[in-house]
Formats: C-alpha cells, sequence, structure tokens
C-alpha cells in the first residue's frame, strides 16, 4: 500500500521541476521539496529517530514544517502537533505525554520568545526529550535557556546539510500523526494517525477537490497544528498542486497571494473570511476562487454566506475533526445557499459511512432526526495515543466513532452537523475543552471550584468562568486573569471571572448535573449588558 512518504516521491517524479510551494518569495519545486524532506530525514535519524519516535512540531506554516514532516513519514516517525498559541503548561503536556524525542520551534516566531516559553516547562516533562531542533528566517542566533544544556541543541539548516536519506523505512502501518483534542478531562487525548489513512483520504480528497481546484493552487491559511491545515497539505501533494503557505494569517496578503498564484481554494474559518472581504476593495472579491470551505464558529453562516454571495465569493460548509481528519465531508457549490453554508454535507469517500443515534433510545434515526454522528470510513484514526480505554470508548461495536455531534442525515452519504451534543468550546476557531481551563482555575489558592461556558462578544466566541471561592479567600478577577495568561493561550483566558457561592444543578436518573445552559444564559446575559468584570 502507498505511504506517506510515497504521495511526495510520486509527485517529485511526476513533475519534478513543477513548483510545490510558494513562499515570501521562495519558489519551491517538487524535487526541492523532496530533497529537502529526505535530508531532514538523515538529519533526524541522526539525532536517534527511527520509527514509532515522536517528533513535536512547534511551527507555524513554512516550508520547514512541510519538508520535516515527510522526513518523519520517510523513517516512520510521528509528527506530533503543537499549537504556536499554546504556552508553558500546555507544553510541557503536549512534550511530556507524548514522549517526544525532538521538538523543533521556531524562537523568534512573530517576536514570541518561546525559548522563554520552553524554560517554563518542568524538567519532568522534558525527561524524554534529547534534541532541539532551532528554525529560523534571519534571525540571530538565539541564546539557549539553561534546562537545554543536556539536550542536543541543532537547527533545521544543520540538518539539511546532511546527505539525502535513500529509501523509504515508512510503512502503511507507521503511524505518522498526533493531534490533540478536546477530552472529558483536563488533558486532552492524543488522536493517532497511521500512514494508511492520511494516504487514502489524500487520494480520494483529490478525486473529490480536482474540479474545485482545476489548474490553480491551493492556500494554506490555516495553521497546520491543526487538521484542516494540515490536510491542505496532502490534498496539495496528491494533486500535485501548488502550496501557498503563509506562517502567520494577514487579510490583505491572503487577498494579494490570491491573485498572483491562482488559488482556487481554501480553507477558512468565519472571521478570515469576513477580514478577507473587508480587505478587497473590489466589487467582486477575489474573483479567481472557486468557493472558500468555512466553519461557522463565531457567525451565523447564513449571515455570512449572504455577505460573501453580494460580492461574488461562494462559501461551503464543511465536516472534519481529528479523529477522522479534516474535509471528511463537504457540501456542493452548485447547490442552492441555504444548503450549501450548512456544515456537513457529502461524504468524501465512497466507503465512508455515517448514521445518526437517538442520545436517549440508543436507535438509529431516519433522515431529518436529529441525534448524535456516528461516522466510519478509512481516514478513520488508529486510536487515542496510549489510551486504550477512550478508544474503545469512542467505537460502537461495529466500528463507527462516536463523534459527540449532534447533527441528522439527509440521504445516502449525506448529513448535516449541527452542533456539538456536549460542552466543548470553540474559542480562537480551536476546539477546547472547558475542564481544561477549570482545572486550572482550581489551581489557583483562591478557588474552590470553577465552571466555563461560551459566550459571544461581537462576532467572536469568549470563554467566561464562574467561580467558587476557597474557603477565607476572595475572588480577584485580575489575579485570576494573570494566572491563566501566564498558562493558557490567549484564546483560552475567561473575559471574565464571576464569583457564586454554588453552581445551579438538577438531580436526574443519572446523578446531579451542573445546570450549564443557566450558565451560559446568566453569563451571555453579562455580557449583553456590559456587566463582565
Amino acid at each position: 500500500m502507498p505511504t506517506v512518504f510515497g504521495l511526495l516521491e510520486r509527485a517529485a517524479a511526476a513533475a519534478p521541476d513543477t513548483v510545490a510551494i510558494h513562499y515570501s518569495a521562495d519558489r519551491w519545486t517538487w524535487r526541492e521539496l523532496e530533497d529537502a524532506a529526505r535530508r531532514t530525514a538523515a538529519g533526524l535519524a541522526a539525532l536517534g529517530v527511527g520509527a514509532g519516535d515522536r517528533v513535536a512540531f512547534w511551527l507555524p506554516n513554512t516550508v520547514a514544517y512541510v519538508a520535516a514532516y515527510f522526513g518523519c513519514a520517510q523513517l516512520g516517525a510521528i509528527a506530533v502537533a503543537v499549537n504556536t498559541r499554546y504556552r508553558a503548561k500546555e507544553v510541557a503536556d503536549i512534550v511530556g505525554r507524548s514522549g517526544a524525542k525532538v521538538l523543533m520551534l521556531w524562537p523568534g516566531f512573530r517576536g514570541i520568545d518561546f525559548l522563554s516559553i520552553l524554560d517554563e516547562v518542568s524538567a519532568d516533562a522534558l525527561a524524554r526529550l534529547e534534541s532541539v531542533v532551532l528554525y529560523g528566517e534571519g534571525d540571530s542566533a538565539p541564546e539557549v535557556p539553561g534546562k537545554l544544556d543536556r539536550k542536543h541543541v541543532t537547527s533545521w539548516q544543520a540538518l539539511l546539510e546532511h546527505a539525502p536519506r535513500p529509501g523509504n523505512a515508512g510503512t502503511a502501518g507507521h503511524g505518522c500523526n498526533m493531534f490533540t483534542t478536546s477530552g472529558t478531562t483536563s488533558a486532552p487525548k492524543f488522536v493517532l494517525h497511521q500512514q494508511r489513512s492520511i494516504v487514502a483520504h489524500a487520494g480520494e480528497l483529490w478525486t473529490n477537490m480536482a474540479t474545485l481546484i482545476g489548474d490553480g493552487a491551493v492556500l494554506q491559511t490555516l495553521p497546520f497544528c491543526g487538521v484542516f491545515g494540515f490536510t491542505s497539505i496532502v490534498l496539495a501533494v496528491a494533486g500535485r498542486k501548488p502550496m501557498v503557505i503563509t506562517s502567520a494569517f494577514d487579510a490583505a496578503e491572503t487577498v494579494q497571494l490570491i491573485d498572483t498564484h491562482n488559488v482556487r481554494y481554501l480553507s477558512a474559518t468565519d472571521d478570515m473570511v469576513m477580514a478577507m472581504l473587508e480587505a478587497d476593495p473590489r466589487l467582486t472579491a477575489m474573483p479567481g476562487l472557486t468557493a472558500i470551505g468555512f466553519g461557522a464558529f463565531n457567525a451565523s453562516p447564513e449571515e455570512l454566506a449572504e455577505r460573501a454571495e453580494t460580492r461574488g465569493v461562494r462559501l461551503i460548509g464543511l465536516y472534519g475533526m481529528s479523529e477522522v481528519m479534516a474535509l471528511f465531508a463537504r457540501q456542493d457549490p452548485a447547490t442552492p445557499q441555504a444548503e450549501r453554508v450548512l456544515g456537513g454535507g457529502q461524504l468524501i469517500s465512497a466507503s465512508a459511512r455515517v448514521r445518526v443515534r437517538h442520545p436517549d433510545t440508543g436507535e438509529l434515526c431516519p433522515d431529518g432526526e436529529s441525534g448524535e454522528l456516528e461516522i466510519r470510513g478509512p481516514s478513520l484514526m488508529a486510536g487515542y495515543f496510549e489510551n486504550a480505554e477512550a478508544t474503545a470508548a469512542a467505537f460502537t461495536n461495529d466500528g463507527y466513532l462516536r463523534t459527540g455531534d449532534l447533527g441528522y442525515t439527509t440521504g445516502e452519504g449525506k448529513f448535516v452537523y449541527v452542533t456539538r451534543m456536549g460542552d466543548t468550546l470553540r474559542l480562537g476557531g480551536f476546539l477546547v475543552s472547558p475542564v481544561e481551563i477549570e482545572a486550572h482555575l482550581a489551581e489557583h489558592p483562591s478557588v474552590e471550584g470553577a465552571q466555563v461556558v461560551s459566550v459571544r462578544v461581537g462576532d467572536a466566541a469568549r470563554a467566561y468562568a464562574f467561580v467558587i471561592a476557597a474557603e477565607g479567600q476572595s475572588i480577584d478577577s485580575a489575579n485570576l486573569g494573570a494566572h491563566c495568561s501566564e498558562a493558557l493561550a490567549r484564546f483560552k483566558v475567561p473575559i471574565a471571572f464571576e464569583a457564586l457561592t454554588a453552581f445551579p444543578t438538577t438531580k436526574g436518573a443519572n446523578g446531579t448535573k451542573i445546570q450549564r445552559a443557566k450558565l451560559r444564559d446568566r453569563a451571555q446575559a453579562a455580557v449583553d449588558k456590559g456587566e463582565q468584570a
């Protein structure tokens, strides 16, 4: 069966001198990208990386990310995605629990001192980390923290100085990707994909998306650390289409890149779409685009689609999650607007399946009746890394994934995603478990307990915290805000910390539960009145 590195090999063999990547002023051909991947693989192998080892990517979108990913696949190693917006506590958790042998990072990206953040990570979390690979673009050599004295520190440029590694040690059964996902505890689960699922999805994705992309390019606006950003890589490689990569999103620059490089398709969040529409002064915005696949995290999909439609931009709804990759389904651009902007759509793979189960009765639902979406297909994860219990709980007896998403089917292989059935938050375009924020707040000496919900502030979704003070303590919002800012990504920091004496609860057949709906209503009312602290 084809392998992940084999995708790149075939692209380089078929179109060696065709442009594979546009990045800033640089152009990389498929031959050059394969060579960089082989050299990076050789450099990683010299650091002791082999089959099954984990390499953590704490990097923004760069050529180095793409080359290093395929280099890992050539070795049979696993790329562990780390969001560049994460702080020390989150990085410590991912690097520590994944057992990463190597960590790659860009110390000066966007003026953030990533090495200082890394220096705050506990020695225990770095115990299995052996090497750190630094990437830079015109940066002066950074001062390496003392905590890394016992680690081997090198650079991506040094990896490229190795002779290209021949052959391909990766197999279909090797793990190759690890993404973090929200769970029911403060620690996110690690979603592990094998090379077979990535390759299968890449091929079927290109077959499905070829008509949208045509002879154009694919723009990478979303971060590679998430499945929607990452999926764009393998889509472009499978189709041998140019990737236009930017390390950080800028609306005006994105509009210019779409024009310059004949970009026909991109995936984006709703706030990105709104920013691009505002940045393009033409009556018909971004005229070269066939469609934008989008997720409605902050605004009404119907309202945004109408705004885009008046400017000549066609939006289509998508569906994906870490466990089955992005673009598991998409809407058809030719369908009426009211239908095509909904999440979900037609399954990408002809061998994929979707069904809906009633959450109370456990019976399968007919078309049009809402319940929990259950899905399966060739892009399904291998499981949660080193978490057999969670893996078993995620699947039905006949191999369907319990998504935790509310939706309904609309015909053979078609469905509509409505919302999360649980209380997972969508903040900053990412899925975030509220328990993660709650657990961190509970570590503060003034806090006895915390509940975090999502509220809308303008077009954005933000976290809002309810806290119960510990005995003899009082709640100081400024202190709690600083406590969160020190350890959590900015988009996870609550905008308010409202003190309660007790959380509202209800008793049911399965025990006493906190009434999160009441908390959400109360929080939204406070925001609407401008009362948040």
